[in-house]
């Protein structure tokens, strides 16, 4: 929610930043000035007449709202108002209310005005307004685009000489796909303009090339960058052998980028350098910022604020810089003293330190580079933000990130989805939790590479795998399926190789591996991997070659590696460990066996998510976001009427603390009963005797009871009895990394033990649903096991969704836990719910468009 102390930036269709916040009543000047630079087209289309003053009266009223009935919100370059944004309820407690805004001339045709529309139509939603009308002139075209061109059902009318406008302001798909759209190409343009810069000014390169800022500037000069760069010294001539300036702005070019290698107290007076010159961005190379701590964070908020209102875009503080081998740039603005080649893999790195041995390796694998950038402490700019930019890059084919922790992860999936269709995206991301993020349980290793894997994201585990896992993207085809050839001169490799598909969930296809023996020459080995590669049961060819032993009579002059690319022109994928002879270019060539099958199992799994369909969001019948909301008391809320706001019913449970209580109960409810424990633990622990089934009377309730009262406690639960089905457990948590999650298991001990969940993040779709039941490796209990019949999976699959969409729509809602769920041939029944809450999680996601 945006408020007067907590302003918001936002981005223009340009990639500028500007801030936006309500109006106040001491921006009575500052409008005053705004009017007084509109021209008088400007005043005449927003006020229909020439209104060149502003009175006293109006001017009061524009600037003092409730912000509840009247709202305001003005929009802010640097410490000038440009433009405002205002609705008025058309009387107490009418949901329709008039919208109009107004945008300086400078700034006209920028996407001020549909940012303004999202964060007036969120702000006038939350007080129950839910329709929009606004009186246009109809030569004021610009202004009837904004809102034609955003999704809503607009309705028009023409009455004197005016048109009058009409829309509901609830967000829609259409309306939602407008918004993201616009997110995509404004954070995008702001990259490019970041990775294509026409000047450069560098901060910080002393004039004896020690120090980090002349390594920089030393790197970005002999890297042959294309464009113009400009050392600011305060008082040298000439900095490594290019003139200086005291200030950017003196060097008379526009500059584009700001690379900063300063201390951090002196930052604040380069974004002002650099602001004047003209810069879209800087590149904060100096350390001592929020990873120093408080000060320093601090620090670090302020740095971003006042480049944000200066219109620019911050990579770092704390980062190694960012690069562009496309050869209209040449651009190397990082502390790595050598590029890999000119390629087509992006990526990006968090870690400063880690991002130079990335490099590294990548070019000691000849794995080609497009574009680079290093995050550093990512106050500003981050992988989302690259994925954006990478999406439409035609220079990039294969996206790969290294993460220390996910700024926005629903972000990150909802992109990821998106982009993993055209481009592979593959991600080194740690497991290990921020310090200081969230203090309830995490998902483990295989919780996170299914969330990842839910998005089409390929986890990896280390930087050598993330470098393997590229090379094979960047130079071979997709498989069409999992079967593998294995072909190989030793019985030893292929048979390691066979074995490591097996381990990865890989086919060797039938009649492999083949061994063509360590006494074949290189005809024989060729032909072997034609046939494999032509083979219509293979997907894909793992070469395997050793080198003879002494005394083998092979072809001693023959060119073992010259098979390899007539094998890979097939159009299938192959993989290569040779310990002897140098693969060519454009096969991948990994040192052991395993890790050719392992990189080759990824990127198969990412191929299998590509050929599945995408999944959708279903609709739901029987959801109530209000009674929901309303569920959820300030002491926690009543769980049952929760879930029964989306449709969700809980079979009701009478708590009592007598055997007289428990018989009047289940008098009430109906014979027979069931009797449990009380105890969150216990309620479904059949096996510790804390659940009895199948009373029939009295008799057996009071009996029952006076078993369970001296071992579990006086307080138990009465339930009717519903059919016997298959357990299930249903959860709902709120992970630091991803969000909010929805997981589903078999109930039971041994699967509690295991840790036998599948996980996906939310909002799910019916693919996600289908999916999380079918995942748990027990799953097959619920497809009739041994000659059981099989239980309705899509009330599963229902019930599934009911809970993502309940844990999308009540950011409140921190915890829920369905145990048991019984699941029958004719549907489901959900025994228990306990339900944690606690103050609105943030879904940074939703809403209006922000930084």
């Amino acid at each position: 929610m945006t408020t007067v102390d907590q302003p918001v930036d936002v981005l223009l269709s340009d990639g500028t930043t500007v801030g936006l916040r309500p109006i106040r009543p001491d921006d009575a000047p500052a409008i005053v000035a705004m009017h007084a630079r509109f021209s008088e087209r400007t005043r005449y289309l927003r006020y229909f007449s020439p209104y060149p003053r502003i009175p006293e009266r109006d001017l009061q009223r524009f600037v003092v709202v409730d912000h509840h009935d009247r709202e305001a919100f003005v929009v802010l370059a640097g410490d000038r108002i440009v433009a405002v944004g205002r609705y008025e309820r058309l009387g107490p407690e009418s949901p329709e209310a008039e919208v109009a805004f107004v945008v300086e001339d400078a700034y006209q045709g920028r996407g001020i005005g549909s940012v303004l529309l999202e964060h007036l139509a969120d702000a006038a939603r939350r007080y129950g307004i839910v329709h929009f009308v606004a009186e246009v002139l109809p030569a004021n075209g610009a202004m009837l685009r904004v809102f034609s061109d955003f999704g809503y059902q607009v309705q028009r009318q023409y009455a004197d000489g005016v048109v009058h406008l009409s829309f509901p302001i609830a967000p829609t798909e259409a309306t939602l796909e407008v918004q993201r759209g616009r997110e995509h190409r404004t954070e995008a343009r702001s990259i490019a303009r970041l990775l294509a810069p026409r000047a450069i000014a560098v901060y910080g390169a002393s004039t004896t090339g020690q120090g980090v800022g002349a390594a920089v500037l030393g790197h970005l000069r002999d890297s042959g960058f294309t464009g113009t760069i400009v050392p600011v010294h305060p008082s040298a001539a000439v900095v490594a052998g290019l003139p200086a300036y005291p200030s950017a702005a003196d060097a008379r070019v526009t500059v584009d980028l700001a690379v900063v290698a300063v201390a951090p107290d002196s930052v604040t007076e380069v974004v002002d350098d650099a602001a004047r010159a003209g810069a879209h961005g800087l590149v904060v190379i100096s350390a001592g910022f929020a990873e120093a701590g408080g000060e320093g964070a601090a620090a670090q908020r302020a740095l971003v604020r006042a480049a944000h209102l200066a219109g620019m875009r911050v990579v770092g503080p704390n980062c190694l810089g960012v690069a562009n081998t496309d050869p209209a740039v040449r651009l190397n603005a990082t502390l790595a003293p050598v590029l890999p080649a000119p390629g087509r893999v992006g990526i990006f790195s968090q870690s400063g330190a880690f991002g130079v041995a990335l490099l590294a390796e990548a070019s000691r694998r000849g794995l080609g580079l497009s574009s680079f950038v290093s995050a550093g402490n990512r106050a500003d700019v981050s992988g989302n933000d690259l994925l954006q930019y990478w999406q439409d890059d035609p220079g990039t084919r294969v996206i790969t990130l290294y993460l220390e922790t996910f700024g926005n992860p629903r972000k990150f999936a909802r992109l990821a989805r998106r982009i993993g269709r055209t481009k592979p995206v593959v991600a080194l991301a740690s497991l290990a939790r921020p310090v200081g993020v969230g203090d309830g349980p995490a998902l483990d290793a295989a919780a996170v590479s299914a969330l990842f894997a839910q998005s089409g994201v390929i986890r990896v585990d280390t930087v050598a795998e993330l470098l393997d896992v590229g090379v094979l993207l960047d130079s071979q085809p997709l498989p069409a399926g999992r079967r593998v050839a294995v072909v190989g001169n030793s019985s030893a490799l292929t048979g390691l190789a066979a074995t490591a598909c097996a381990a990865n969930r890989l086919t060797v296809a039938e009649g492999y591996p083949r061994d063509v023996g360590p006494r074949a020459g290189a005809a024989e080995f060729a032909a072997a991997l034609a046939g494999a590669a032509a083979d219509t049961g293979v997907d894909a060819v793992v070469a395997v070659f050793a080198p003879p032993l002494p005394g083998q009579l092979v072809d001693s002059e023959g060119d073992f590696t010259a098979a390899l690319p007539d094998a890979a022109s097939a159009g299938k994928p192959v993989v290569a460990t040779f310990l002897a002879g140098r693969v060519p270019a454009g096969v991948p060539a990994y040192p052991s066996v395993e890790e050719a099958v392992r990189a080759l199992a990824r990127v198969t799994t990412y191929a299998d998510w590509l050929r599945r369909p995408p999944g959708v969001l279903p609709e739901l019948d029987r959801i109530d976001p209000a009674a929901g909301q309303a569920a959820l008391r300030a002491d926690g809320g009543d769980p049952a009427a929760l879930l029964r706001a989306y449709g969700i019913d809980v079979v009701e449970s009478v708590p009592a603390g007598t055997a007289d209580a428990a018989v009047d109960a289940a008098e009430r409810l109906g014979w027979p009963v069931a009797l449990k424990a009380a105890a969150p633990g216990l309620r479904h622990r059949l096996d510790l005797g804390a659940v009895r089934l199948d009373l029939a009377d009295p008799l057996a309730v009071r009996r029952a009871y006076a078993d369970m009262a001296p071992v579990f406690g006086a307080e138990v639960l009465v339930q009717p009895m519903v059919a016997p089905g298959v357990a299930c457990v249903v959860k709902l948590m709120e992970d630091p990394a991803f969000g909010p999650v929805v997981g589903f298991g078999l109930g039971g001990v041994a699967t509690e033990l295991l840790g036998d969940r599948a996980w996906r993040a939310v909002p799910l779709t019916d693919r996600d649903a289908a999916e999380l039941v079918d995942e748990p490796r027990a799953a097959p209990l619920l497809r009739g096991h041994r000659g059981a019949a099989p239980v309705d999976r899509a009330a599963l699959a229902d019930l599934l969704l009911r809970v993502g969409r309940l844990a999308d729509e009540q950011p409140r809602v921190r915890a829920l836990t369905l145990n048991p769920v019984l699941a029958r041939p004719d549907g489901i029944s959900v025994l228990h719910a306990t339900l944690g809450t606690g103050a609105e999680a943030s879904r940074p996601d939703t809403g209006p468009r922000r930084l």
